[in-house]
């Protein structure tokens, strides 16, 4: 497989043939941020974070799954990414929940760590929360569907790697949700002993059923004279 010359954020890099522009980037320890994509699946380009500008192109690129082609000019943080970025990022949160203090994925949440790095605060945007009941009717997996980006990660885990096939989206528009089989609470048995969907999700839409004394679990012992 041939070698590919590139110019990333003007440093001239090499990468292999059929690359692609976040493989590269990565490759040589340039971080784009991502919500859609892991390296586990095949890219789709849904989220538009990785975004970045290529010269000659009229749009910003996905770099996820856009290749890299021989004197490819690449720009990862330029003013015009970093705007699309953090309007991109801002409007997620403009429908997210506003309990990130007492949400449980908190500091590991993908949406919270991206914000922070474009220093986002409130955001400028005013949109129609999401909000949804909590389902819990399953014994392995609380979903809150009101945390949910839409990202279609759980979807695509649930397909190629586990191969349950328990999660579609359905609905248009800012109805469009993840749903299980006619838009039903998850509650499946092929679900046992299988976290896949939960270890793909960016946010806390999805979660493990807690046992009775787990929320104690690791609060330290204290011992009063």
């Amino acid at each position: 497989m041939g070698q590919i010359s590139v110019t990333i954020n003007g440093c001239q890099l090499s990468g292999s043939e059929g690359m692609s522009i976040l493989d590269a980037a990565q490759e040589n320890g340039i971080d784009i941020p991502t919500l859609c994509y892991r390296a586990e699946l095949p890219p789709i380009g849904a989220c538009r974070v990785c975004v970045v500008e290529v010269e000659g192109s009229q749009a910003l690129v996905g770099s996820c799954h856009t290749p890299i082609t021989q004197g490819m000019v690449i720009h990862t943080h330029s003013p015009k990414v970093l705007e699309a970025r953090k309007m991109i990022v801002e409007l997620l949160l403009a429908g997210h929940p506003d309990n990130c203090l007492v949400c449980d994925k908190a500091n590991l949440c993908e949406l919270r760590k991206i914000a922070a790095d474009l220093e986002i605060g409130l955001p400028r945007f005013r949109l129609s929360k999401r909000y949804y009941p909590i389902e819990d009717v399953s014994p392995y997996i609380v979903r809150d569907l009101s945390k949910c980006i839409l990202c279609q990660r759980c979807i695509r885990a649930c397909d190629e790697i586990a191969k349950h096939n328990v999660f579609n989206l359905a609905y248009r528009g800012l109805e469009c949700k993840v749903v299980v089989d006619l838009d039903q609470p998850i509650d499946t048995e092929v679900c046992r002993d299988c976290d896949v969907c939960i270890s793909f999700c960016p946010t806390g839409a999805l979660s493990k059923v807690k046992k009775r004394g787990e929320e104690k679990a690791g609060k330290p012992l204290i011992i009063r004279g």
